[in-house]
Formats: structure tokens, C-alpha cells, sequence
């Protein structure tokens, strides 16, 4: 049997695999709108990589953001097809794109974790994290979009965040403690693993059909034709 994990909610996309024995592949590739070519062919060389026959997928791991609107959407309509087409059926997590992040970045037991992204107009996707794995996660805050000086400076232990290097800079000497920086910052799918079955971690999706990700925020295209006529965009998807 197999796991696959796949993070879509950056310009980074990740993509890991997982077999029965616990060996782990992984691939990724770097720049925006490459997602919707590159995802699927990468999980198939991974699958090649282990030996594994694509039917034996027993298990979908996705990052369901917030992050990018467009890969979000790609993420979510590979997972959706998987879980419909497979013989297998398999079994559905998804976990905050923000909380694998630290989860790949730390493994300081009750280490409070800040996780901070890029979310456009010099805003931010923040959350804050306590980790204990493999026992426990307690979300402290969860993600939401704000202005990097409105980040709490306090009950932080560790900074995990890929902004310029001139507001890590800033930030870190707000909050006082060390940061971990690009490249290690950058989304890990493999990190997703470690958070299924965890209290906390990563949440089971019984209806995969009429699961929708976590967007943050509308997307851009939709921000501008508001703003442009005024009211909201009919129908929405948020």
C-alpha cells in the first residue's frame, strides 16, 4: 500500500510518497502556475520510484492552505479525482498548509511555533503552533491574514517564515527568538505525514466531493472585479 502527500498552496509545489516499509520519495518544483502540469506526472514517477502500482494508493494527504487560490484548486481537484477513481478508495486527510510547515520545521518538543507566508498587499498568513509530535499539536492561533506588525510579540519560541529578508529581519527582532528561513521554510509534503492520526494534526475528510480548502481570502482575480464594479462577485467561491 501506499501514501501520498501534496502541498499546492505555494509557488513551491512538494509532492511525497510513502510505501508499506516507510521509505519516503519526494519531489518538488519551484514557479507559479506549473502546478496543474507538473503534479500529476510527479506522483507518477514517484510511484514508479517505489515499485508501487498506482492502485494500492490506500492513502491522500493535502495541505488544504490558506495559500494560493489557483494551486489550492489544483491540489483539491487531484485529491477529489483520486478519491473518486481509485479502486482502493482511500482514506482522506487534510491538514493547514501553515501547521506542516512547522511541523516540518521543528521537532522541539512544546515548542510554540510561529508560521508566517506571504499572502499579497503586504500582508501576511500567520498562525501559531505547539508542538509535541508525534503525541500532540495545539493550534494557539489559526491562520488568518494580518499585517506583519500586528503579529503578537509574545508566546512565540521559534519563527518559521519564507517573507523577505528584510521583514524576517524585522520580525525577528520584534519577537526574540531565531527563525528558520528559505529554504527550509518552504513547504515540505512529507512533513504532512507526520501529522495523521496525531490529536490536533491532520483532519479525516469523510466527503471528499464536498470538501473545498482553506483559500484565506478570495482570490485576486475576484478582489479586482469587485473592486472594479463595486459589490461582490455573484456566487463566489471563498
Amino acid at each position: 500500500m501506499i501514501a501520498l502527500a501534496f502541498d499546492t498552496t505555494s509557488d513551491h509545489l512538494t509532492v511525497a510518497a510513502r510505501d508499506a516499509s516507510g521509505r519516503v520519495v519526494s519531489r518538488s518544483v519551484d514557479g507559479a502556475r506549473r502546478h496543474a502540469a507538473a503534479l500529476i506526472p510527479l506522483l507518477e514517477e514517484m510511484g514508479a520510484e517505489l515499485g508501487a502500482d498506482p492502485r494500492t494508493i490506500d492513502t491522500l494527504i493535502l495541505a488544504d492552505g490558506p495559500g494560493s487560490f489557483t494551486g489550492l484548486r489544483v491540489g483539491a481537484s487531484v485529491m477529489k479525482a483520486l478519491a473518486r477513481g481509485l479502486p482502493t478508495r482511500p482514506a482522506v486527510w487534510s491538514a493547514s498548509s501553515l501547521l506542516a510547515r512547522a511541523a516540518g520545521a521543528s521537532r522541539a518538543h512544546g515548542a510554540r511555533v510561529l508560521v508566517a507566508t506571504p499572502a499579497l498587499r503586504d500582508e501576511v498568513y500567520a498562525a501559531r503552533y505547539r508542538l509535541d509530535l508525534p503525541r500532540a499539536v495545539e493550534t494557539l492561533d489559526p491562520p488568518a491574514v494580518t499585517l506583519p506588525d500586528l503579529i503578537p510579540a509574545e508566546g512565540v519560541d521559534l519563527l518559521v517564515a519564507d517573507l523577505p529578508a528584510k521583514l524576517v529581519d524585522r520580525l525577528v527582532d520584534r519577537l526574540q527568538v531565531p527563525a528558520i528561513r528559505p529554504p527550509l521554510s518552504l513547504p515540505r509534503a512529507e512533513a504532512l505525514f507526520d501529522l495523521v492520526g496525531v490529536p490536533g494534526g491532520a483532519t479525516p475528510v469523510p466527503d471528499p466531493d464536498g470538501w473545498e480548502p482553506v483559500y484565506g481570502r478570495p482570490a485576486e482575480a475576484q478582489r479586482i472585479w469587485e473592486v472594479a464594479h463595486g459589490k461582490p462577485l455573484p456566487n463566489p467561491a471563498r
